[in-house]
């Protein structure tokens, strides 16, 4: 086990002679900041089920990829963009869409099992999926998550109003003539680009820590979208350099680190929020209600 110096730098350098940690720290980023854009539309447009869904049925898209001898990144992209697809075109509303996600889930679910049941050999690969393999990232793993990481930001920077308006209110947005339909399947394609890098990093079982909890404590620190998108971002980020640096030091899996320090952030903030309503506000009554605002303003 490696010794804690207590300088920062040196430490980084001491990891950072390592070209699996370089790739660790260089993937965990790209899919960080992904995954802290992305999540911030799953928490507002209410789709964390579809996010749960979309990594299980990537581990069925894994399986299949190794019965058939083939990287299974592909058929993790591959099921995950089929499932989303399915997701919304059977659901039209993305907050009405759980029977039609769990439908898709099931169906995809079965065929992961039948890969399994296929595969003679042991599946390694697929099942390092379900809790990911982030110190196990490539090179070429790592350009791949760095091109898939541009595409989804360009296509998010592109579609960010219309995303926006549709995913605060659907109905409103409807009403104005937006394409609701290809921007609910627009979104369910790059959720499941993101999810099939995402889950390399810190496993199917685990997305929920990348991708809805910065996500969630974001929206808790900001009702702004451009910052809350930034503060989402920034948790996610460090998430991922906090849990690898423990990692570093400690003989755990790097993606406990990850989901833990992103749940003991979201912990904090909740809990300051619960003490400032509970001891804050009692003292200074009307302070932070529109009735007083309006006083004043009057």
């Amino acid at each position: 086990m490696t010794a804690f110096s207590w300088n920062f730098v040196t430490d980084l350098r001491a990891m950072w002679q390592y070209a699996f940690m370089r790739n660790a720290f260089a993937a965990g980023t790209i899919v960080a900041i992904v995954a802290g854009m992305v999540g911030y539309f799953v928490v507002l447009r209410r789709s964390a089920f579809a996010t749960h869904a979309l990594g299980h049925v990537g581990f069925s898209g894994a399986a299949g990829a190794v019965l058939f001898g083939v990287n299974p990144v592909f058929g993790l992209l591959l099921f995950t963009v089929s499932g989303g697809t399915g997701m919304a075109l059977l659901g039209r509303r993305a907050s009405t869409r759980d029977i039609e996600i769990g439908t898709v889930l099931a169906f995809m679910l079965g065929l992961g099992l039948v890969f399994l049941s296929l595969y003679n050999g042991y599946a390694t690969e697929a099942y390092s999926i379900l809790f990911g393999e982030i110190l196990g990232i490539s090179d070429a793993g790592v350009l791949l998550t760095l091109g898939a990481g541009v595409v989804v930001l360009a296509v998010i920077a592109a579609l960010y109003r219309p995303l926006l308006f549709s995913s605060l209110d659907e109905d409103v947005a409807e009403a104005k003539g937006l394409p609701m339909l290809a921007l609910n399947l627009g979104f369910m394609v790059i959720l499941a680009v993101a999810i099939s890098f995402a889950v390399q990093v810190i496993g199917v079982l685990l997305i929920f820590a990348l991708m809805v909890t910065p996500a969630a404590t974001a929206v808790r620190v900001t009702q702004r979208p451009l910052a809350a998108l930034l503060v989402s971002t920034g948790i996610a980020v460090f998430s991922i350099w906090a849990g690898l640096f423990l990692a570093w030091y400690e003989q755990y899996p790097a993606s406990f680190f990850i989901v833990a320090t992103a749940f003991a952030i979201y912990l904090m903030v909740r809990g300051g929020q619960a003490i400032a309503t509970r001891w804050v506000r009692p003292s200074f009554p009307g302070v932070g209600t529109d009735s007083s605002v309006g006083a004043e303003s009057a």
